[in-house]
């Protein structure tokens, strides 16, 4: 930090004993945001997500993520070439940083501009499209205010304003999740789809139980009969009428008494 600044840089921070720390942050975040392009890219591609119609969309796509790449090359080389050491290689790295991920944000910008002409009632498109436009607008007019700053020498509205980038940069990170939540909704309902079995299996169980429950099961029971010399007999009954069992009655002798 220069004597006369207040406010620190980022790159301040993380040039000091928190290095460690800012290189393993700028890695993981840069590289899970490039694996979100490629999952992007991916299901569009297996019709997860809505597929590109054109082959423009596709070449659009495929530039998104070479800048992108760009970009995480920029920021990781420049968390290792720290501003205290390597002052003008970090001031390189950070220019690489910016530039890659705002001409990244606008080939997405304009691959979905693109597939919201073909898919017009897809909300989540035309959220995603407004998101990412105004993450353009917003990052472009900082970091055309950071680096007028930053190379005028104007240390404290520069460290506020690479703060300020930082912030908006995060969000534009975490936009991704709007993309990506359509997938896993599609995918469930493609299961459903794919094994009908699976949900005919509760309504057919339920339905045989509840015929079982309304007629009743086949039961026995075991009924008593008097022959006319009063003697009994027992013998099992079915609910439909046929006898089980009984026992032949007696042959009536002069001997007996009535």
């Amino acid at each position: 930090m220069d004597n006369d600044q207040t406010i620190a840089y980022i790159s301040d921070v993380g040039a000091q004993g928190l290095k460690p720390l800012f290189i393993a942050g700028s890695c993981v975040t840069t590289v899970f945001l490039d694996l979100a392009f490629a999952a992007e890219r991916w299901l569009r591609h297996t019709g997860a997500l809505e597929r590109n119609t054109t082959r423009n969309e596709k070449i659009l796509s495929v530039f998104a993520i070479i800048f992108a790449i760009a970009g995480t090359a920029g920021l990781i080389l420049l968390s290792v070439f720290d501003t205290l050491h390597h002052p003008r290689l970090h001031d390189g790295f950070l220019l690489l940083f910016m530039g890659g991920y705002i001409l990244s944000a606008i080939f997405v910008c304009a691959e979905y501009q693109r597939l919201g002409i073909h898919f017009r009632n897809k909300r989540m498109l035309r959220i995603s499209f407004w998101v990412k436009l105004t993450f353009i607008i917003v990052e472009v007019i900082l970091a055309i205010a950071f680096i007028a700053c930053n190379f005028t020498g104007r240390t404290q509205p520069a460290a506020v304003l690479e703060w300020v980038v930082a912030l908006v940069f995060t969000f534009w990170v975490l936009s991704f999740v709007v993309d990506l939540v359509p997938a896993s909704r599609n995918h469930r309902k493609r299961y459903h789809i794919a094994n009908p079995g699976q949900m005919e299996m509760g309504d057919s169980y339920i339905a045989t139980h509840a015929s079982r429950m309304t007629n009743g099961p086949t039961s026995t029971y075991t009924s008593t009969t008097t022959t006319v010399n009063g003697s009994v007999n027992g013998g099992s009954y079915t609910t439909d009428g046929h006898a089980h069992g009984l026992k032949p009655a007696r042959p009536i002798t002069p001997s007996q008494n009535y």
